[in-house]
């Protein structure tokens, strides 16, 4: 819960802070003489044959979990320092991963194609790109517990939903009760700051919004018997991408080939938590040892054959499945300017791009 409200309380703030930090108008604009500073790291030549390596920042969008396990991969196995690249893995700001990509204090960041849409609906877009889709379709749905279980979104005609208290979120929400059949009108809606399903027992609410490789994962190792049903099952619009990899317009202007290394790396620390789950939760675990061990064994488990699914490559983003959320969002007066058809996305840096 917590992590999907970060997203998208963030957006307002995003806006705000890359506006004080001096961008010019339009998406491929200098965002700010933070970014003049990464690229003057750019690798050269030393002595002999050496290179000087190519240093990088990138933010997460939350707290380490299994979303990141390929990044981490990649900074434990080497990956990245056999593309000449040296990556700083950092938290995010209080602003949000967009907004520190934005202004060029990093050049790769995690997020979401939700929250990252109103940021993309305004006169002078945030000047970011979604580059790669972590994981290929969308694992978020809502969960309730097996003793008052909410087996479909009909179910939840007088239920009460722990919300955020946001309207992208919560029209998603009646959207798919009515798509069931159901009535929205007939949903009880509380705002719910720290529910959770570990705390849904007894408490005022019967359902909460989660992502399934992570809460859904860490109820079933615990040991408490839940329901869930993923959005996309009820609407195909909401199998949107989340989360993605961002990086600054101007960075990947200037820099295509270190994106494309960039990506290189990344992909074969997916490709190897695909192939070996156990050890790469055992990377994530040494990265970040305040993780359960058990809910990262087996998220990983779980998230091994979702990263690239049925996509003919890692990272590709449909542009049909990314037109559909965003028209969906304007035509829902969620949005107030209409995003344009393939606007925000790229699969050009990819490995298994081919044009």
């Amino acid at each position: 819960m917590t992590k999907k409200k970060w997203g998208y309380l963030l957006i307002a703030l995003m806006l705000v802070v890359f506006t004080a930090c001096g961008s010019k108008e339009g998406q491929d604009t200098p965002a700010s003489s933070g970014e003049s500073e990464s690229q003057s790291s750019q690798s050269e030549e030393t002595s002999g044959e050496e290179k000087e390596m190519t240093k990088l920042t990138f933010v997460l969008d939350y707290t380490p979990n299994t979303n990141h396990t390929g990044i981490y991969v990649a900074q434990k196995l080497g990956y990245f320092k056999d593309e000449g690249l040296e990556v700083d893995i950092i938290q995010p700001p209080e602003d949000g991963a967009p907004a520190l990509v934005a202004a060029g204090n990093a050049q790769f960041g995690v997020d979401y194609q939700d929250t990252i849409g109103p940021a993309f609906a305004r006169e002078n877009p945030l000047p970011v790109t979604n580059i790669a889709a972590l994981i290929q379709h969308n694992t978020s749905g809502l969960i309730s517990l097996k003793e008052n279980p909410v087996n479909r979104p009909k179910d939840l005609e007088g239920k009460t939903y722990a919300s955020w208290g946001l309207p992208i979120e919560q029209a998603m929400v009646k959207d798919v009760i009515k798509k069931d059949g159901g009535d929205p009108d007939k949903l009880n809606i509380i705002t719910g700051n720290a529910a959770s399903i570990f705390s849904m027992e007894g408490s005022d609410y019967q359902a909460i919004w989660v992502f399934y490789a992570w809460d859904g994962i860490a109820a079933k190792v615990k040991n408490i018997d839940s329901v869930y049903f993923p959005f996309r099952d009820f609407n195909e619009t909401f199998d949107y991408y989340t989360p993605t990899l961002i990086a600054n317009n101007d960075y990947l202007k200037e820099n295509p080939e270190i994106a494309k290394a960039f990506l290189r790396a990344v992909e074969k620390g997916y490709k190897y938590a695909i192939d070996n789950p156990e050890e790469a939760a055992e990377i994530l675990v040494e990265a970040a040892p305040e993780l359960d061990k058990d809910v990262v064994v087996e998220s990983q488990k779980y998230l091994a054959d979702k990263y690239i699914d049925d996509a003919p490559y890692w990272g590709q983003i449909d542009k049909d499945r990314w037109n559909r959320f965003y028209t969906w969002l304007y035509q829902e007066k969620l949005i107030e300017k209409e995003i344009p058809a393939d606007f925000g996305f790229t699969n050009e840096y990819l490995p298994g791009f081919q044009k």
